[in-house]
């Protein structure tokens, strides 16, 4: 018997987008120049490997993101102490989009996500570091 999904991932996406600010390639481009802006790419390691990386990101993994929030969690990362303006993202952007909310939720502040995602960022032909190990 198939289960029953009372709320679909595109819902859930759509709610964290409406409550969320979310920016495009240039937004992104033209606030990491100007500077107090930390990005956060919330792909998995393999996915970094295979497609390579935004110089300066942060790699915070989406399972682990609640917990490298949390300054109380045993394995709270000083990076998100900052005051600064995280900008999250994934491979498409709908992942970013769920990471910023529950970030925002959490009472991390100020957040967005890149609409997009990485997949954006290299179409838009902006910057990309290979990973050492591909």
């Amino acid at each position: 018997m198939a289960q029953h999904i009372s709320k679909p991932v595109a819902e859930l996406v759509a709610a964290a987008k409406a409550e969320i600010e979310e920016l495009d390639v240039d937004a992104v481009q033209s606030a990491v120049a100007a500077g107090g802006v930390q990005l956060v790419d919330i792909r998995d390691v393999r996915e970094l490997r295979r497609e390579g990386r935004i110089a300066d990101a942060f790699h915070c993994p989406r399972g682990m993101l609640e917990f490298w929030i949390d300054p109380a969690s045993p394995y709270a990362k000083p990076v998100f102490t900052q005051s600064v303006k995280y900008v999250f993202f994934c491979a498409g952007g709908m992942r970013s989009a769920l990471a910023a909310k529950t970030a925002q939720d959490m009472g991390l502040a100020p957040v967005a996500h890149l609409i997009g995602g990485f997949s954006a960022w290299k179409a838009a032909g902006a910057p990309v570091q290979e990973d050492e190990k591909r």
